[in-house]
């Protein structure tokens, strides 16, 4: 039986709808496509789901934290274990994405299973009520992660604010490999046993802990927030000896009066401090635990979201640990390189001056003559574009050596809650805005 010819308005509505589609898959594929390079800030500018205009936000980088090592003990990973990471932003947004990363394992790591929420209280495990979101990677529910590299999530719409607690949860059934981790938190997150990864209820994790795992960054979209300022350094970054929960880190301060001071810029804050870090030398093993600064700021600075300004406080540590760096001129000429790098991204450097350490069991006099012609350089204004004279922030007035009582923690090197305070009020939020300098 012979089929009769389709009228001309019929076939070409039927052409049109097939090109239609045939654009909407080609535009799936495309967007589709997952970025695993570790670089946050290389995924989608636009958020998937978003329909908005690109006028109306942008990504930019509410909290990071440095890969710092491989987690001792842990050959297996934490396989058959949800983690469950409490984190805390600095700026808010409407919808966020993740980085995990696996740098420390020689093996893929798969997890099959992820999850965001706010958390109900904080440093709490527990959900607010409705907020609990799925995270997929390029449109699946799972990712497998290759050894030495980091994976984003794609984007989930929540209402985050600024100075919330998130929790940012992972699974993984099978063995690993060694844990990539951040030790010293100051921070505690939780684990369970089993897949309890979209658990609103808090009861499963019983298990504590000081460390962050896999996570090292969280990104929000947000029509507030101007960009972000990273911050490299090291424990004094890190905040080793600030109250635990607490986020009294100086740059959990900074990140308050960014939030809440009249003509200052908007900024998220980003914290790449490692406990111990150095400008020159790395840890040991091979990937080295603890990377030295220069051997990390492409991977922990320059390649996150939306960054506008750095703020690099290092050189304590090379001066410090053994084997001392005793050349005020070789700990500067790496501090300049920093620099260079950044300007090489149009990026503005703040530099701080060494603090006191008169009473720390590592001070001697020769090492802290060291730290002072160091300052001395930075002071000069040859090493960054501008200066936070976190010495004369600490420094006692009475014994300038030492750090005044008030502001030291006990061991004579670490600031109190109060000292890391004042470190965020000493610096100018005026240096944050601008570009780099021409040249130093």
């Amino acid at each position: 039986m012979s089929v009769p010819p389709m009228p001309r308005r019929t076939a070409y509505a039927v052409l049109a709808a097939l090109a239609a589609v045939v654009v909407l898959v080609s535009t799936a594929i495309f967007v589709g496509v997952g970025n695993s390079d570790g670089n946050i800030d290389a995924a989608a500018r636009k958020p998937r789901s978003s329909a908005a205009p690109a006028s109306a936000g942008a990504w930019v980088g509410t909290w990071s934290t440095s890969a710092a090592a491989a987690e001792p003990n842990t050959l297996r990973g934490y396989a058959g274990m949800s983690i469950r990471n409490v984190i805390h932003t600095s700026v808010g947004g409407s919808q966020a994405r993740i980085q995990l990363s696996n740098f420390y394992s020689a093996r893929p790591l798969t997890i099959t299973h992820a999850s965001l929420a706010l958390a109900a209280a904080p440093s709490n495990p527990t959900a607010a009520a409705g907020t609990m979101r799925r995270l997929s990677f390029s449109e699946r529910p799972w990712v497998t992660i290759p050894p030495g590299r980091a994976v984003t999530s794609d984007a989930v719409r929540l209402d985050i604010p600024a100075a919330a607690d998130l929790l940012v949860t992972t699974y993984a059934p099978r063995a690993s490999g060694s844990v990539t981790y951040h030790p010293h938190a100051r921070q505690t997150s939780y684990l369970a046993r089993g897949d309890r990864t979209e658990d609103a209820a808090g009861a499963a994790y019983t298990e504590q802990s000081p460390y962050w795992r896999y996570l090292t960054a969280v990104d929000v979209w947000s029509r507030e927030a101007q960009g972000a300022v990273a911050v490299i350094g090291d424990s004094i970054t890190d905040g080793i000896t600030s109250t635990a929960g607490a986020n009294h880190r100086w740059t959990d301060f900074l990140a308050e009066r960014l939030r809440t001071e009249p003509g200052a810029p908007r900024y998220g804050v980003l914290n790449s401090g490692i406990s111990g870090n150095r400008v020159l030398s790395d840890g040991t093993q091979v990937p080295p635990n603890n990377p030295s600064a220069l051997s990390r700021f492409q991977r922990d600075v320059l390649s996150r979201t939306a960054v506008k300004a750095v703020v690099v406080e290092l050189g304590v540590n090379d001066i410090l640990r053994t084997p001392h760096q005793t050349d005020p001129d070789t700990i500067v000429g790496g501090l300049r390189r920093l620099t260079e790098q950044a300007h090489a991204r149009g990026l503005r450097v703040i530099g701080a001056t060494l603090a006191p350490f008169y009473g720390h069991r590592g001070y001697t006099p020769h090492l802290d003559a060291v730290r002072q012609q160091v300052n001395t350089q930075i002071r000069a204004g040859r090493v960054f574009d501008d200066v936070v004279d976190f010495d004369q922030a600490l420094r006692d007035p009475m014994y300038p050596i030492r750090l005044r009582p008030s502001y030291d923690s006990g061991d004579h090197l670490h600031p109190s809650d109060e000292g890391y305070r004042a470190m965020a009020r000493a610096l100018d939020l005026e240096d944050l805005k601008g570009g780099a300098a021409a040249a130093l």
